[in-house]
């Protein structure tokens, strides 16, 4: 598997894809300025015009939604126990659903999620916690004592066995985030372990977030030794909040606080919903909120949470128009993000459509915004488990599939299996979030950001 293959795709993906999008479409969002205190509640805040409110957030589980989600998240652990070498903890990137993968292409993203997966597989019982320890402990030390770093930042893509950078990967300041994010809630779910906590304080503090600000307020997508800074910045909503985020909550290179307004919110409307977003797929909605607990908060522009409620809605009425051209998307079968297909890797989604569009569906879609819409998520998942056979897999749902051409997928993606375990998790207990936001660094993070406690 080389870099033509997925590395490019992946790298298109995670840091050109808005800037590319937006100088392509014809749609004209207005940026959200920094608001006057004055005009916050009402100029803001995400409305609906003509459908009804969103699904309460603790919308009760029912025992046979419950159940079909530990079966889902049993399989996802699979993934992250198997396809992680047990010496350097590194996760890999994909892998066949076979479980006979022989890249050695590791994410550091999957990684994280991964480190995550270990702390609910110790919390559910489906692996022992001396178990669920000792991976941790093998990871954090590799991360800390071997795996090469820039300015304490990790290169995306790593040699499973060696931690040696990959296809010319850039060091990424998002995929190094979710990295972290992983490591914070280890520090916190096995926090009587001196070592953990101490590995875990000493790589996330190693962190140099001023680096990536020393001449901007928008951070840069990454770094290479060849080019230096990527042109691309984080400039628009996206599953960027994580990072400004974390870099705020540093107390060791803190990033300043005027950076959180610094990135455009742009708003967007679609069958009477509105919500900010971006030209990007489903899951820049979900990644950043799978760890930072956005619930009943608000900063000076939004209650993100309720924003990616709407933001679901949106896509998922989006998908249900999109059934006249392809018969396959309905009540039960909707979902589509950035993915494999018939045709290799595409970024694709909306709306605004990204496309070109097939039937494609992709179950991590609606299973990354499971807290979102609990209800007509469950729906469609429990469609996939009982009539998508083919789609099933011994790492849970393939990651993707599209039943008007008979393809299936014969690969998972770890940022793809693991943001359905985490938000699976979430939707079922909030064990995620509860966890992760014990750390100082999130709450500080989250404080500096100007986040407040809603008024009803």
């Amino acid at each position: 598997m080389g870099v033509g293959s997925l590395g490019l795709a992946r790298l298109l993906d995670r840091h050109s894809l808005d800037h590319l999008l937006l100088a392509q479409s014809k749609i004209s969002p207005t940026a959200s300025a920094p608001p006057k205190a004055s005009s916050l509640q009402k100029a803001n805040a995400p409305q609906q015009k003509s459908v009804s409110q969103p699904l309460s957030p603790t919308t009760a589980i029912s025992p046979e939604d419950d159940q079909l989600l530990d079966e889902i998240e049993k399989q996802n652990f699979q993934f992250f126990w198997e396809q992680a070498s047990p010496q350097s903890g590194l996760v890999r990137d994909r892998a066949n659903i076979s479980g006979n993968e022989t890249s050695v292409a590791a994410s550091i993203a999957a990684t994280g999620f991964g480190l995550t997966a270990l702390c609910i597989a110790d919390q559910r019982g489906y692996i022992s916690r001396n178990d669920a320890r000792d991976r941790v402990l093998a990871t954090l030390r590799f991360l800390w004592k071997k795996m090469p770093t820039h300015r304490g930042f990790f290169y995306h893509f790593a040699d499973i066995n060696t931690g040696e950078r990959v296809w010319d990967s850039e060091v990424s300041s998002v995929d190094t985030s979710i990295l972290l994010c992983g490591i914070l809630t280890c520090r916190r779910h096995f926090e009587e372990h001196s070592e953990v906590s101490m590995l875990a304080y000493e790589i996330f503090n190693r962190v140099d977030w001023t680096w990536l600000s020393e001449d901007t307020s928008l951070l840069p997508h990454g770094w290479t030794p060849e080019g230096g800074f990527l042109p691309y910045r984080w400039d628009y909503y996206s599953e960027m909040m994580m990072i400004y985020l974390l870099g705020l909550g540093s107390f060791t290179h803190p990033l300043p606080a005027d950076v959180w307004n610094a990135w455009k919110r742009l708003r967007f409307e679609f069958d009477g919903i509105r919500y900010i977003g971006s030209f990007a797929p489903l899951f820049v909605h979900q990644y950043s909120q799978a760890w930072f607990d956005f619930r009943n908060k608000r900063d000076a522009y939004a209650n993100y949470f309720k924003n990616s409620i709407f933001a679901t809605q949106a896509h998922r009425q989006f998908c249900l128009e999109l059934g006249k051209q392809f018969p396959d998307y309905s009540d039960d079968l909707w979902g589509i993000s950035a993915s494999d297909s018939q045709e290799g890797y595409i970024v694709w989604g909306g709306p605004p459509e990204l496309g070109p569009i097939d039937g494609t569906v992709v179950p991590s879609a609606p299973a990354g915004s499971l807290p979102f819409l609990p209800q007509p998520v469950m729906r469609v998942l429990h469609n996939l488990r009982d009539h998508y056979g083919k789609a099933w897999s011994r790492y849970g749902f393939v990651n993707a599939f599209n039943p008007l051409r008979n393809w299936y997928d014969v690969d998972v993606i770890g940022i793809d299996t693991g943001i359905t375990m985490l938000m699976a998790e979430n939707a079922r207990s909030g064990f995620v979030w509860e966890t992760f936001m014990k750390n100082p660094e999130a709450q500080r993070g989250m404080d500096r950001a100007g986040f407040k406690k809603e008024q009803a």
